[in-house]
């Protein structure tokens, strides 16, 4: 159930954005934050700030090497080997593995002489940061030196076209694209000046494993892993990945689960007064008349919710656990 839709997503109201999308680093999660504001105890809130798979993949038994010797080398290439199964890597593409797709965005800014780049907002603002810190002059729309697209895009959802990719130096971050993996634009990865990233926190609900990956341009690809050096991903997380991307029964059971929860929460809302206006099967996006006062609503519920500096009506929620929804149905009537 992941919507393609215009940057501003379709049905929104025109003031629902209110400026541009700044680079500042402003996120979901931060419990703490809100614990601090509404009090409770950590158990009793659900946090759907973040998109994060509430049914998470089981790790698997550790062996004491994993937490005890460096990571293996032949442990990195089961990894990269199930990476290319599991993704459909063409040939000509190569893959590197990270302590996270954020570490990965952080280092791709200077893969190339910092010039312009089109990162058209809204979107997830990690990119924009990135390529700020490293002088790159940012553009809402090209023609640039460099392009950058999250695809599903995160709030809204919108899905890109391989013709809108202009640019000589293209990341396509699919971060939350194993949720819909006929839309994936792996096959551009052996492009030049391509990069696509994959994070392993989003759809595997695994975010504290932190693991992610690199796939296209072998030149690209060559400077992040200088850039990453040796062992920078951890034995368990080598595990944990490899056992995962080995088994797509998991990942096709997961995305059945996940588009039942995501239109189950889409009906909540809506019957609540909110507008569905995008999102992926991971996270929606609403549209509602004061973002700000919902968000203290749900607070005071001790549910999380994520509202945006850029604008006054957007409202992007998470999946509740299986034994949660309660807690959400009851804030919300």
């Amino acid at each position: 159930m992941v919507d393609s839709i215009s940057s501003v997503p379709q049905g929104a109201p025109a003031t629902a954005l209110t400026t541009a999308l700044p680079p500042a680093r402003d996120h979901g999660g931060n419990l703490a934050a809100a614990i601090a504001r509404f009090g409770g105890a950590r158990e009793d809130w659900i946090d759907l700030s973040t998109g994060i798979n509430p049914a998470p993949y089981p790790l698997p038994p550790m062996l004491a090497e994993d937490w005890t010797a460096l990571p293996d080398s032949n442990a990195q290439q089961a990894l990269i080997e199930a990476a290319r199964s599991f993704w459909q890597v063409p040939e000509g593409a190569d893959i590197l593995a990270a302590p996270g797709a954020s570490a990965l965005i952080a280092r791709l800014p200077v893969l190339r002489p910092s010039r312009t780049v089109q990162i058209t907002t809204p979107t997830y603002n990690e990119h924009a940061a990135a390529f700020d810190q490293c002088g790159w002059q940012i553009l809402d729309a090209g023609p640039a030196e460099g392009q950058v697209v999250v695809h599903p895009n995160n709030p809204d959802g919108r899905l890109w076209l391989a013709e809108e990719l202009t640019a000589p130096f293209c990341v396509i971050d699919e971060s939350f694209c194993d949720i819909c993996p006929d839309q994936s634009l792996i096959a551009r990865a052996a492009t030049p000046g391509t990069v696509i990233l994959k994070s392993f926190g989003k759809f595997w609900g695994l975010a504290g494993l932190r693991l992610g990956f690199a796939i296209g341009d072998p030149e690209l690809i060559a400077g992040l892993r200088a850039a990453m050096g040796p062992w920078a991903v951890s034995g368990p997380a080598l595990r944990t990945g490899t056992q995962a991307l080995n088994n797509p029964d998991w990942a096709a059971t997961t995305r059945l689960e996940l588009a039942d929860a995501a239109s189950r929460l889409d009906q909540l809302m809506q019957q609540a007064g909110a507008q569905t206006v995008g999102g992926t099967d991971l996270f929606r996006l609403y549209d509602v008349e004061d973002a700000a006062a919902w968000q203290e609503r749900l607070g005071r519920a001790h549910i999380w919710s994520r509202i945006f500096p850029y604008s006054t009506r957007f409202l992007r929620l998470g999946l509740p656990p299986a034994d949660r929804w309660g807690q959400l149905e009851t804030a919300l009537t």
